[in-house]
Protein backbone atom coordinates (compact mmCIF):
# COMPACT_ATOMS: atom_id res chain seq x y z
CA UNK A 1 0.00 0.00 0.00
CA UNK A 2 3.07 2.64 0.74
CA UNK A 3 4.31 1.97 -2.44
CA UNK A 4 1.21 2.73 -4.39
CA UNK A 5 0.71 5.64 -2.11
CA UNK A 6 4.25 6.46 -3.44
CA UNK A 7 3.25 6.41 -7.16
CA UNK A 8 -0.31 8.00 -6.59
CA UNK A 9 1.74 10.88 -5.27
CA UNK A 10 4.65 11.03 -7.80
CA UNK A 11 1.89 11.07 -10.68
CA UNK A 12 -0.09 13.95 -8.11
CA UNK A 13 3.39 15.68 -7.93
CA UNK A 14 4.27 15.78 -11.88
CA UNK A 15 0.27 17.11 -12.93
CA UNK A 16 0.95 20.17 -10.19
CA UNK A 17 4.46 20.78 -11.86
CA UNK A 18 3.05 20.29 -15.46
CA UNK A 19 0.36 22.83 -14.51
CA UNK A 20 2.71 25.55 -12.97
CA UNK A 21 4.98 25.75 -15.51
CA UNK A 22 4.34 29.32 -16.75
CA UNK A 23 3.60 28.22 -20.48
CA UNK A 24 0.68 25.90 -19.09
CA UNK A 25 -0.18 28.31 -16.18
CA UNK A 26 -0.53 31.35 -18.69
CA UNK A 27 -2.70 29.05 -21.19
CA UNK A 28 -4.85 28.38 -18.04
CA UNK A 29 -5.31 31.72 -17.26
CA UNK A 30 -6.40 32.87 -20.64
CA UNK A 31 -8.37 29.66 -21.04
CA UNK A 32 -10.61 30.42 -18.48
CA UNK A 33 -10.97 34.07 -19.02
CA UNK A 34 -11.76 33.73 -22.09
CA UNK A 35 -14.90 31.69 -21.53
CA UNK A 36 -15.82 33.57 -18.53
CA UNK A 37 -15.32 36.80 -20.05
CA UNK A 38 -19.24 37.84 -20.75
CA UNK A 39 -20.44 35.96 -17.46
CA UNK A 40 -21.06 37.90 -14.05
CA UNK A 41 -21.77 35.01 -12.54
CA UNK A 42 -19.11 33.59 -9.80
CA UNK A 43 -20.54 30.30 -10.01
CA UNK A 44 -20.55 29.86 -13.44
CA UNK A 45 -16.63 31.07 -13.66
CA UNK A 46 -16.06 27.74 -11.29
CA UNK A 47 -17.98 25.62 -13.08
CA UNK A 48 -16.03 26.71 -16.43
CA UNK A 49 -12.83 26.12 -14.27
CA UNK A 50 -14.00 22.33 -13.52
CA UNK A 51 -14.87 21.77 -17.04
CA UNK A 52 -11.69 23.22 -17.73
CA UNK A 53 -10.12 20.38 -15.40
CA UNK A 54 -12.01 17.75 -16.70
CA UNK A 55 -11.35 18.58 -19.97
CA UNK A 56 -7.55 18.38 -19.52
CA UNK A 57 -7.65 15.16 -17.20
CA UNK A 58 -9.49 12.95 -19.80
CA UNK A 59 -7.25 14.00 -22.04
CA UNK A 60 -4.12 13.17 -20.18
CA UNK A 61 -6.19 9.57 -19.62
CA UNK A 62 -6.82 8.65 -22.75
CA UNK A 63 -2.93 9.36 -24.26
CA UNK A 64 -1.41 7.80 -21.62
CA UNK A 65 -3.49 4.87 -21.73
CA UNK A 66 -3.04 4.71 -25.65
CA UNK A 67 0.69 4.97 -25.09
CA UNK A 68 0.96 2.39 -22.51
CA UNK A 69 -1.09 -0.07 -23.77
CA UNK A 70 -0.76 -0.43 -26.85
CA UNK A 71 3.41 0.03 -25.98
CA UNK A 72 3.07 -3.13 -23.50
CA UNK A 73 0.40 -5.05 -25.86
CA UNK A 74 2.84 -5.87 -28.74
CA UNK A 75 4.68 -8.63 -28.13
CA UNK A 76 8.15 -7.31 -28.89
CA UNK A 77 8.01 -3.89 -27.75
CA UNK A 78 6.62 -5.85 -24.16
CA UNK A 79 9.52 -8.31 -24.18
CA UNK A 80 12.02 -5.43 -24.94
CA UNK A 81 10.20 -3.51 -21.68
CA UNK A 82 10.36 -6.48 -19.43
CA UNK A 83 14.20 -7.04 -20.48
CA UNK A 84 15.93 -3.40 -21.26
CA UNK A 85 14.11 -0.82 -19.45
CA UNK A 86 16.19 -0.47 -16.39
CA UNK A 87 18.44 0.24 -19.03
CA UNK A 88 16.89 2.88 -20.26
CA UNK A 89 15.07 4.49 -17.43
CA UNK A 90 19.04 5.75 -16.95
CA UNK A 91 19.62 7.77 -19.89
CA UNK A 92 15.19 8.98 -19.69
CA UNK A 93 16.05 10.63 -16.40
CA UNK A 94 18.96 12.16 -17.37
CA UNK A 95 17.78 13.91 -20.61
CA UNK A 96 14.47 15.10 -18.79
CA UNK A 97 16.36 16.44 -15.92
CA UNK A 98 18.88 18.34 -18.36
CA UNK A 99 16.08 19.43 -20.23
CA UNK A 100 14.53 20.52 -17.13
CA UNK A 101 17.15 22.60 -15.14
CA UNK A 102 17.25 24.41 -19.04
CA UNK A 103 20.81 22.60 -20.30
CA UNK A 104 18.98 21.24 -22.66
CA UNK A 105 16.36 24.09 -24.39
CA UNK A 106 13.68 23.55 -27.02
CA UNK A 107 11.64 26.39 -28.66
CA UNK A 108 7.85 26.55 -28.42
CA UNK A 109 5.43 28.39 -31.39
CA UNK A 110 2.64 28.88 -28.55
CA UNK A 111 -0.93 27.72 -29.04
CA UNK A 112 -3.19 29.66 -30.71
CA UNK A 113 -6.53 29.01 -31.66
CA UNK A 114 -8.22 28.98 -34.96
CA UNK A 115 -11.47 31.22 -35.67
CA UNK A 116 -13.37 28.00 -36.39
CA UNK A 117 -11.99 26.76 -32.40
CA UNK A 118 -13.24 30.18 -31.14
CA UNK A 119 -16.64 29.61 -32.70
CA UNK A 120 -17.63 26.32 -31.69
CA UNK A 121 -16.16 27.70 -27.92
CA UNK A 122 -18.82 30.85 -27.95
CA UNK A 123 -21.53 27.75 -29.25
CA UNK A 124 -21.32 25.88 -26.37
CA UNK A 125 -20.64 28.88 -23.67
CA UNK A 126 -19.59 27.74 -20.44
CA UNK A 127 -19.29 24.24 -22.05
CA UNK A 128 -16.68 25.42 -24.41
CA UNK A 129 -14.05 25.47 -21.40
CA UNK A 130 -14.37 21.55 -21.75
CA UNK A 131 -13.33 21.98 -25.36
CA UNK A 132 -10.74 23.82 -24.56
CA UNK A 133 -9.25 22.04 -21.76
CA UNK A 134 -8.56 19.03 -24.21
CA UNK A 135 -7.01 21.84 -26.94
CA UNK A 136 -4.52 22.90 -24.99
CA UNK A 137 -3.81 19.52 -22.82
CA UNK A 138 -3.04 18.59 -26.17
CA UNK A 139 -1.04 21.20 -27.42
CA UNK A 140 1.85 20.56 -24.82
CA UNK A 141 4.19 23.40 -24.04
CA UNK A 142 8.23 22.22 -24.17
CA UNK A 143 7.91 21.52 -19.94
CA UNK A 144 4.45 20.30 -19.73
CA UNK A 145 5.71 17.26 -22.39
CA UNK A 146 9.15 16.76 -20.25
CA UNK A 147 6.48 16.23 -17.17
CA UNK A 148 4.13 13.91 -18.94
CA UNK A 149 6.57 11.76 -20.79
CA UNK A 150 7.99 11.48 -17.24
CA UNK A 151 4.59 9.87 -16.09
CA UNK A 152 5.08 7.73 -19.11
CA UNK A 153 8.10 6.27 -18.61
CA UNK A 154 7.04 6.14 -14.59
CA UNK A 155 4.06 4.03 -15.91
CA UNK A 156 5.85 1.91 -18.42
CA UNK A 157 8.61 0.99 -15.96
CA UNK A 158 6.36 0.11 -13.30
CA UNK A 159 4.11 -2.21 -15.46
CA UNK A 160 7.53 -3.61 -17.31
CA UNK A 161 8.46 -4.33 -14.05
CA UNK A 162 11.81 -2.61 -14.46
CA UNK A 163 11.43 -0.33 -11.92
CA UNK A 164 10.56 -3.29 -9.20
CA UNK A 165 13.47 -5.16 -10.61
CA UNK A 166 15.74 -2.02 -10.15
CA UNK A 167 14.87 -1.84 -6.45
CA UNK A 168 15.26 -5.16 -6.00
CA UNK A 169 19.37 -4.88 -7.00
CA UNK A 170 19.68 -2.66 -4.34
CA UNK A 171 18.36 -4.51 -1.98
CA UNK A 172 14.39 -3.13 -1.85
CA UNK A 173 12.22 -6.20 -2.37
CA UNK A 174 8.31 -5.52 -3.86
CA UNK A 175 5.70 -7.39 -4.84
CA UNK A 176 5.61 -8.08 -8.37
CA UNK A 177 2.11 -6.33 -8.69
CA UNK A 178 3.35 -3.11 -6.97
CA UNK A 179 0.66 -1.23 -9.22
CA UNK A 180 -2.54 -2.49 -10.07
CA UNK A 181 -4.62 -0.67 -12.47
CA UNK A 182 -1.57 1.98 -12.99
CA UNK A 183 -1.72 2.32 -16.33
CA UNK A 184 -5.25 4.15 -15.92
CA UNK A 185 -4.92 5.15 -12.16
CA UNK A 186 -1.68 7.19 -12.60
CA UNK A 187 -3.06 9.14 -15.58
CA UNK A 188 -6.25 10.00 -13.96
CA UNK A 189 -4.31 11.46 -10.43
CA UNK A 190 -1.61 13.23 -12.26
CA UNK A 191 -5.04 14.92 -14.78
CA UNK A 192 -5.96 15.69 -10.94
CA UNK A 193 -2.93 17.26 -9.89
CA UNK A 194 -2.69 19.67 -13.23
CA UNK A 195 -6.14 20.79 -12.45
CA UNK A 196 -5.60 21.89 -8.78
CA UNK A 197 -3.93 25.37 -9.89
CA UNK A 198 -6.51 25.70 -12.24
CA UNK A 199 -8.94 25.96 -9.87
CA UNK A 200 -7.23 28.10 -7.95
CA UNK A 201 -7.11 30.63 -10.50
CA UNK A 202 -10.70 30.04 -11.45
CA UNK A 203 -11.80 30.45 -7.94
CA UNK A 204 -10.08 33.75 -7.57
CA UNK A 205 -11.03 35.13 -11.15
CA UNK A 206 -15.11 34.70 -9.64
CA UNK A 207 -13.77 36.21 -6.67
CA UNK A 208 -10.89 38.26 -6.52
CA UNK A 209 -9.38 38.63 -9.82
CA UNK A 210 -7.00 41.89 -8.87
CA UNK A 211 -5.28 38.07 -6.76
CA UNK A 212 -4.18 36.56 -9.83
CA UNK A 213 -1.49 38.40 -11.10
CA UNK A 214 0.05 37.90 -7.67
CA UNK A 215 -0.89 34.09 -7.77
CA UNK A 216 0.67 33.57 -11.00
CA UNK A 217 3.83 35.54 -9.55
CA UNK A 218 3.85 33.06 -6.50
CA UNK A 219 3.32 30.10 -9.00
CA UNK A 220 5.90 30.92 -10.85
CA UNK A 221 8.30 31.36 -8.32
CA UNK A 222 7.32 27.80 -6.54
CA UNK A 223 7.72 26.38 -10.04
CA UNK A 224 10.91 27.36 -10.64
CA UNK A 225 12.58 26.04 -7.59
CA UNK A 226 10.54 22.77 -7.85
CA UNK A 227 11.31 22.65 -11.16
CA UNK A 228 15.22 22.85 -10.79
CA UNK A 229 15.23 20.34 -7.41
CA UNK A 230 13.23 17.63 -9.46
CA UNK A 231 14.96 17.81 -12.71
CA UNK A 232 18.60 17.40 -10.69
CA UNK A 233 16.78 14.39 -8.55
CA UNK A 234 16.54 13.02 -11.93
CA UNK A 235 19.79 14.22 -13.00
CA UNK A 236 21.05 12.15 -10.09
CA UNK A 237 18.80 9.03 -10.48
CA UNK A 238 19.92 9.31 -14.54
CA UNK A 239 23.51 9.22 -13.74
CA UNK A 240 23.72 6.52 -11.04
CA UNK A 241 21.13 3.97 -13.23
CA UNK A 242 23.09 4.66 -16.26
CA UNK A 243 26.54 3.80 -14.44
CA UNK A 244 25.19 1.09 -12.65
CA UNK A 245 22.93 -0.66 -15.49
CA UNK A 246 24.68 0.42 -18.76
CA UNK A 247 27.94 0.73 -18.12
CA UNK A 248 27.70 -1.70 -15.11
CA UNK A 249 30.42 -0.03 -12.63
CA UNK A 250 28.73 -0.75 -9.20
Amino acid sequence: MMIYALYILAAFYLGLLTSISPCPLATNIAAISYVARKVGNTRVVVNAGLLYTLGRCLLYLTLAVLLTTTALSIPAVSIFLQKYMHLVLGPIFLVLGMFLVGLITVTSGGTMMSAGMQKRVDAMGVWGALLLGVFFALSFCPTSAAWFFGLVALIMGSEAGAITGVLEKVGIALPQAALPGGSLVLPLVYGIGTGVPVLIVAFLLAYSAKSVGKTYNVLSKVEWWARTVTGSVFILVGVWFSLAYVFELR
